[in-house]
């Protein structure tokens, strides 16, 4: 008589633990480090905000002009600064970030370390999106308080259409981060990126108040889907097919890219 051993397969826990462990403990050293670095904190989190109650008090809010009806100045551009957030994270501060930490040699220990490079990643990225998160919240906390921000979406919309912005833009980075021989150059190049699509992106200046020329060169920008996106959400609850699709082929193609030229040292 023969009797079998019964194979004992490990709790799904078990298996995630390693990984959970690793990535919360990296994910809290990440973001103390981001939040002791004051340029990066004015950047993502202030300046969007400067740049909103500057141009309110310049424009207002009141509804009518370039505008859908019922909306303002503000309503409009507050979808669209939340891209200012987005752009801002993915080329000034992930490029230089990433760079400075493997001229520190920091890239080359986590490699050399058990941890899989997916933890890495994920932590990387859970750390900017919370911080393009919180900015884009202290934007329409402003917004809403002092400018009577209305808005005609639907939340959750909102969110999906943030996070694709957001991931699409963060592989857009690192495509530079992984480029870039220096944290100087990472810099540069992420300015060169980042200033033709701030202005002519509708982020700042409203699309339809620019020239046709210029309208055309802008329509090639992927940070004008961004917008695109985020203000038809926002304004009409509607989901722009085209932009989305495009910022989802801008996501897939960023993403193989940057794996492809990531480097550790």
């Amino acid at each position: 008589m023969t009797t079998t051993t019964p194979q004992i397969r490990p709790a799904t826990g078990s298996v995630f633990a390693p990984f959970l462990r690793s990535y919360g403990k990296l994910t809290v050293v990440k973001t103390k480090l981001f939040l002791r670095e004051p340029i990066a904190l004015f950047f993502n989190l202030c300046f969007p905000v400067l740049v909103l109650v500057l141009f309110g008090f310049i424009w207002g809010n009141e509804p009518g002009g370039y505008f859908n009806p019922g909306f303002g100045y503000i309503d409009m551009m507050t979808p669209a600064l939340i891209g200012l957030i987005i752009a801002t994270v993915a080329f000034m501060t992930i490029p230089v970030a990433t760079a400075s930490d493997r001229e520190q040699k920091l890239l080359r220990r986590y490699q050399v370390t058990p941890m899989r490079p997916i933890v890495y990643f994920t932590a990387d990225v859970s750390v900017y999106f919370g911080v393009a998160l919180v900015g884009a919240a202290l934007l329409i906390l402003v917004a809403k308080l002092f400018f009577g921000l209305r808005f005609d979406g639907n939340w959750a919309v909102v969110l999906a259409g943030f996070t694709l912005s957001l991931l699409a833009f963060i592989s857009l980075g690192y495509i530079i981060a992984s480029l870039a021989p220096t944290s100087k150059l990472a810099q540069i190049a992420g300015m060169v990126a980042f200033f033709p699509m701030m202005f002519l992106s509708g982020m700042t200046i409203p699309l339809m108040a620019m020239p046709p020329g210029v309208q055309e060169v802008a329509n090639w920008l992927p940070l004008t889907h961004v917008v695109h996106l985020l203000q038809d959400i926002w304004l009409d609850g509607a989901w722009n097919s085209l932009s989305g699709l495009i910022l989802l082929g801008v996501l897939a193609v960023g993403t193989a890219v940057s794996t492809a030229t990531f480097r550790w040292e």
